[in-house]
């Protein structure tokens, strides 16, 4: 017979069946515990000592456990090890319980705490201030397919922004790759789901759940004055909302009303553009060495937030683009306005995200007091930008965010102290004069020592022992204690003291008197808790009401702190309004990589800068050249100089003047991706496919040594035919690199492309690479110099110059490896000529096993073909 598990461990397994799949962190006094596999992960993932407690199916429980103090730096270790979690808390007191068990009529001894999974934590469910990236934005994503859309629903819950878009099925990846999710969601019956999305009901996923729930909650009878929500967009809302529901045990966090995000308002970029071109992140993982962390100067974490944001999704609309340039400029021209605007915006807290928190009922004194202090600031930038002339559009529309929210500054600064705490349950954080009846609790309280020094002065009188002392645990409360051999004095009938406890050396009494005083000071201070805790309820109310409100204000905030520094990273790196155009162009002067700058700045090095010149009758360049000699860094710069002028940044040139585009494409540099099974030649070949399919006259394309990792003839034949298609078909903006010298050919048959290349010299044996653009086809490709400055031994070098002179001799007897490629047809004819189709009668013999016929079968097989022959010249 099985043994029957202890009441406490059935209470236990009926919570981790709820807690599914999430670690559960069950609440046992001062401690969160975890047992049995969750055990053995969060020991492994938190590197803590992993024990056993009694034994369940004759086996030994594995445990761990930590603090409920300490509870939030290890859920943050634990989030980032990729684990959810479910928090159990005991829902009421053991007194409680026991209260309980004597209604019911069970043993009070054995009576057991209830206790309830009251939230589930999420890598996208966060909003606690230590286990957020102040500078990073923590996104959650709801996916949901519907007939041929996919609608998305994303929201950052720590500030309640919420959007909710549509895209085609195979613009699915590029969207994600955008938003950079902490966590996903999608129905469970989604076959095509990424692998990293977490499974939800079918159920949580309807379109019209979505607009009922999206009414509710912002108290509204229609949708219309939101936005235009198509049924996908709907259904993705309604699968967010259930998840967020369902991970706030039936408490939703704070949400402001959805946005509806539009198809081609924004430059579109797919997943391997974004790598390739270390946006967010560098390709070797973490900040440092992407294009943010080389441009952001913002003062505050919600700007820092915003500026991610519009790098990860410039914008397609060139009056927008404008109106952040206008911004820009004009912090850009005003350095003093600058400096003392920054220096305000220091000292501003994140509203945004404290207002998450008290929205959620996780907010706490200090979030009561970040709101007043950043609230307070954001007069003080209104007043500063009101006092400034020529005020653009923008910035005009962000000063009247700011204000309305003197009332409650004013009510906020008179009820707080300066100072507040981040826990509030120990009082303290009503400033005083606030509430005069607070006060005299507080005053009763706090006269607490004074009142027991005279209370224990007169008992030493009255005994006649200079000894007595009257002390405090958390045990016994107040008492009175005096060395052993004075006990039998105060242990006399008439004495007027109660004995309580005797020690080795020292006997322990009461006191009426004492009870009394203790009885008074400890009414004073609960209710001066409770008093403090009801003020602090009022508070957190009049915040929420205003929740929209100081959302506004935090997001104006936000976009003034990008403006401010996006002109202080003009200035510091002297970089260029951009002149925005609608007809195709890209003429850049001066134009340098912003973050290969930088790391040459600090190893004292100079970048050498490089015009680009794009339009309509040169619109494609084919780049030749020595590797290192600056080709890639040269592409590199003239898309990330694009992605910021349509962000509203200045851009690292010294002019600019950039058409709009409506996608943006790089493939420069390609990787193994061993996890599908796609060599570094397959991962280039998908990425070249989805550039010849997607893209449109109105791209910007850059493309790097497409066609290595194959044979020679092969790589050649393929990278020909992706310029002619790119030159032909897409019609584009094209920067091309290449080291197929061959591939100079094409500019006797395509027009609008040019040749140029990377400047290098010989002086002395030793190569000399000037990193400059120079027009014209490349001479030579410097190779073998490479491989001598990378210490290839000179054996080796000498070796493969030998093989080099005797292949450029073959080359020259028979024309070269791109000989008669001059009388092709262009691409754009040969992709309308049909192929050739099979020939059967062929076919059929290179598929015929002449040794296994029999004379007889040969005979008739040789008929049947004969007959097969007729019927295909006819």
């Amino acid at each position: 017979m099985a043994d029957t598990p202890t009441p406490m461990m059935q209470q236990y397994l009926a919570l981790k069946r709820e807690a599914g799949d999430a670690l559960l962190f069950y609440r046992m006094g001062d401690f969160f515990e975890l047992f049995f596999e969750d055990a053995r992960v969060a020991a492994g993932v938190l590197d803590i000592a992993l024990t056993t407690r009694g034994e369940h199916a004759g086996e030994p429980v594995p445990m761990c456990g930590v603090p409920v103090h300490a509870a939030e730096g290890y859920l943050a270790r634990l989030i980032k090890g990729g684990c959810r979690v479910a928090i159990a808390e005991q829902t009421e007191t053991p007194e409680e319980a026991k209260e309980r068990a004597r209604r019911d009529g069970t043993p009070v001894s054995k009576s057991l705490v209830a206790r309830d999974i009251v939230r589930f934590v999420t890598a996208g469910t966060l909003t606690e201030e230590a286990l957020l990236e102040p500078r990073r934005a923590n996104l959650l994503v709801a996916v949901a397919p519907v007939r041929d859309g996919v609608g998305l629903a994303s929201c950052d819950i720590s500030t309640g922004r919420m959007e909710l878009e549509q895209c085609t099925p195979d613009a699915l990846d590029a969207a994600l790759a955008r938003m950079g999710a902490s966590e996903m969601v999608a129905p469970d019956d989604w076959d095509a789901a990424p692998a990293d999305m977490i499974a939800r009901p079918r159920a949580d996923f309807r379109s019209e759940d979505g607009e009922a729930r999206l009414k509710a909650i912002h108290g509204i009878a229609t949708l219309d004055g939101l936005g235009d929500f198509t049924r996908p967009m709907l259904a993705a809302a309604a699968g967010l909302i259930a998840y967020l529901d369902h991970a706030g045990r039936g408490t939703l966090p704070f949400l402001l009303p959805p946005i509806a995000r539009g198809t081609g308002a924004h430059l579109a970029m797919d997943a391997a553009t974004r790598t390739s071109l270390e946006i967010l992140e560098a390709q070797g993982g973490g900040r440092p060495g992407s294009l943010i962390a080389c441009v952001d100067r913002c003062a505050t974490g919600a700007g820092a937030r915003q500026l991610a944001e519009d790098l990860s999704a410039p914008l397609a609309d060139r009056g927008a683009i404008e109106q952040r340039l206008a911004s820009v400029h004009h912090f850009h021209t005003d350095p003093l306005l600058r400096a003392d605007l920054r220096a305000v915006l220091r000292q501003a807290p994140d509203i945004g995200r404290a207002l998450g928190r008290l929205v959620a009922g996780r907010g706490s004194p200090r979030d009561l007091g970040q709101i007043r202090d950043g609230l307070s600031e954001a007069r003080r930038v209104r007043a500063m930008l009101s006092d400034s002339t020529d005020l653009p559009a923008l910035l005009q529309r962000m000063i009247e965010a700011l204000g309305g929210h003197a009332a409650l500054v004013d009510h906020l600064s008179r009820a707080l102290v300066p100072a507040p705490p981040t826990e509030r349950g120990q009082g303290g954080y009503v400033a005083s004069g606030y509430d005069h009846a607070l006060d005299a609790l507080r005053e009763t309280s706090g006269n607490a020592r004074k009142a027991i020094a005279a209370l224990e002065a007169k008992y030493r009188a009255d005994t006649g022992t200079p000894s007595l002392k009257i002390k405090h645990n958390k045990v016994l409360g107040y008492f009175i204690e005096v060395p052993a051999k004075h006990g039998d004095k105060l242990m006399a009938a008439d004495s007027g003291f109660t004995h309580r406890q005797t020690m080795a050396g020292a006997v322990r009494f009461n006191s009426l008197g004492l009870h009394e005083e203790a009885t008074r000071i400890a009414e004073a201070g609960a209710h001066a808790l409770a008093a403090e805790e009801a003020h602090f309820e009022m508070l957190v109310g009049e915040v929420v009401a205003a929740r929209e409100a100081i959302a506004a204000t935090a997001a104006a905030l936000a976009r003034i702190d990008v403006s401010a520094a996006l002109a202080e990273r003009a200035v510091e790196g002297d970089w260029a309004q951009p002149e925005m155009l609608d007809e195709p162009c890209l003429e850049i002067t001066g134009g340098r990589h912003p973050v290969v700058e930088a790391a040459l700045a600090q190893a004292g090095e100079r970048f050498v800068a490089n015009d680009c010149s794009l339009g309509t009758d040169d619109r494609l360049w084919l780049i030749g050249g020595p590797n290192m000699g600056g080709k890639s860094t040269f592409l590199r710069q003239n898309a990330l100089i694009m992605l910021l002028a349509q962000a509203g940044s200045f851009v690292p040139a010294r002019a600019a003047r950039i058409g709009l585009a409506d996608r943006l494409f790089s493939r420069v540099g390609a990787s193994d991706n061993l996890a599908r099974g796609r060599s570094t030649f397959m991962v280039e070949m998908v990425e070249t496919a989805a550039i010849l399919s997607q893209a449109t006259a109105r791209s910007f394309v850059i493309l790097d040594e497409v066609g290595r990792g194959t044979s020679t003839y092969d790589g050649m034949a393929l990278a020909w035919a992706v310029v002619e298609a790119v030159h032909e078909n897409l019609q584009c903006r094209c920067l091309f690199a290449t080291h197929y010298h061959e591939l100079s050919r094409l500019a006797d048959t395509c027009d609008r492309l040019s040749l140029h290349h990377v400047r290098a010299r010989e002086w002395k044996g030793d190569l000399v690479l000037l990193h400059e653009l120079a027009k014209g086809a490349a001479d030579r490709s410097y190779g073998l110099s490479v491989a001598k400055l990378a210490g290839v031994p000179a054996p080796v070098i000498k070796r493969a110059r030998t093989v080099l002179d005797k292949l450029e001799k073959g080359r020259e007897q028979t024309g070269g490896l791109a000989a008669g490629l001059g009388e092709l047809p262009l691409f754009a004819a040969t992709a309308q000529q049909p192929e050739d189709e099979p020939d059967a009668v062929r076919t059929a013999l290179e598929t015929l096993d002449v040794d296994a016929l029999s004379p007889r079968e040969a005979l008739e097989t040789l008929y049947a073909l004969k007959a097969q022959a007729s019927e295909t010249d006819t």
